[in-house]
């Protein structure tokens, strides 16, 4: 019978505090991604904290989806994909062979580029996810359905319409109702990948907000283009070159003194 990961790490009584408060999150050891014979990505190790937006940027094709997707395993689903190395999420091997991946999944949730409600009513969006772990009694629905909706900041927008299409929203609606759908099932993280980059500015702002407001509780790892957004939202960057990782650290640090002459050639705009 498959392992399940535990929602939480639960550390041993020898285990102490500083320890624990020392040890990363997320925790990326010499991972090499081949699609085939094609290697994509390249001994990366990265070490990602907790309850922080980490931006993922880079050039188009550096690797950069290819890693985030790796963080639930949904590069499992690509054929001639191997990957080496070791990743760990609170101190777990994700890709050991005993780990039940819809556990997985559940507890490391995704946002798109392109928004993808179901077509179904916003309600039922929300509750989608709910329903599949379990949930039926309509009173914890209701609840949960309602406590997403005010977290992903769309409660008041669609409170009095939650039983009509989630198809009738706008683009930036839409986008925060699948934040809302993936945070029902309360993961621990939240990968992003480009969730804003088919937005106006005025959604795009919105989801921007809504994002440092859930990494109180969630941590998040973004890909995204924007050099902007990334310096806006995240709390620490790393840039990926052609399937490596160039340069890692504060995102303050790296897009105002990087230490890697690539990585100021691409938050200047010299490339990319």
């Amino acid at each position: 019978m498959a392992e399940t990961l535990t929602p939480r790490i639960v550390p041993t009584e020898n285990t102490s505090a500083a320890t624990q408060a020392n040890d990363p999150f997320i925790a990326i050891e010499n991972v090499s991604l081949y699609y085939g014979a094609s290697k994509a990505l390249k001994n990366i190790s990265l070490n990602l904290s907790e309850k922080v937006v980490t931006a993922f940027i880079g050039p188009s094709g550096c690797g950069k989806s290819t890693l985030l997707r790796c963080l639930n395993r949904m590069n499992d689903l690509i054929d001639g994909v191997r990957i080496e190395g070791a990743m760990k999420i609170g101190g777990h091997d994700i890709y050991a062979k005993d780990v039940d991946v819809i556990e997985l999944r559940k507890r490391v949730g995704m946002v798109f580029q392109k928004s993808n409600p179901f077509p179904k009513s916003i309600y039922e969006n929300v509750a989608y996810g709910l329903r599949l772990h379990g949930v039926k009694t309509k009173s914890e629905l209701d609840d949960a359905v309602e406590k997403s909706l005010q977290q992903s900041a769309l409660w008041d927008e669609v409170k009095d319409r939650l039983h009509s299409s989630a198809l009738g929203l706008s683009g930036g609606q839409q986008q925060r109702l699948c934040i809302a759908r993936a945070i029902a099932i309360k993961p621990e993280v939240i990968l992003m990948d480009e969730p804003a980059s088919a937005l106006d500015p005025i959604a795009t702002a919105r989801v921007e907000d809504l994002i440092l407001d859930l990494k109180k509780e969630f941590t998040i790892v973004i890909v995204t283009h924007n050099m902007q957004q990334a310096a806006r939202i995240s709390d620490q960057t790393a840039f990926f070159y052609i399937g490596e990782l160039v340069e890692f650290g504060p995102t303050g640090k790296i897009f105002t003194n990087p230490s890697q002459k690539r990585t100021e050639d691409y938050v200047s705009g010299r490339f990319g």
